[in-house]
């Protein structure tokens, strides 16, 4: 249990200083916050840890039942490991592997589709839509 955090409400949360929530975040978690990371995710993630100490966390039964539900983007579009998707983009011939937790594109692994006709297109797209998996509405 992180007793150092307890010193703090949830209350007093809402208003520390960004400087303040920074050094309340090193102590709960031992390590300095992501880079980019605001007040409002930092004070969040605060309150939650102060719940976690104060109610208790989940126990490990309900741990293994999340861990199990958790799928990735390859199983939520029931995609078989190893298959390859071609895509045909402005004359260039783009090919994706379905990895068991992700995907690989032009030598780099992909957690998800979109992020690779993203990066072919220049625009935002529904990567099922681009390769062909799944029908864009209205298109």
């Amino acid at each position: 249990m992180n007793t150092a955090l307890f010193q703090y409400s949830i209350n007093t949360l809402l208003s520390m200083s960004y400087a303040e929530l920074v050094r309340c975040w090193q102590t709960a978690f031992h390590h300095p916050p992501p880079t980019q990371c605001g007040k409002a995710l930092m004070r969040g993630a605060l309150a939650w840890n102060l719940q976690v100490n104060s109610l208790g966390g989940l126990s490990p039964s309900e741990f293994k039942v999340l861990r199990q539900s958790a799928s990735s983007p390859t199983q939520i579009l029931n995609l078989p490991v190893g298959s390859r998707l071609v895509r045909v983009w402005q004359g260039n011939t783009h090919q994706v592997t379905v990895l068991d937790m992700g995907f690989e594109y032009s030598g780099k692994c992909w957690a998800s589709l979109s992020a690779i006709a993203q990066e072919i297109t220049s625009t935002r797209w529904s990567g099922p839509v681009f390769f062909g998996i799944k029908r864009g509405g209205g298109r």
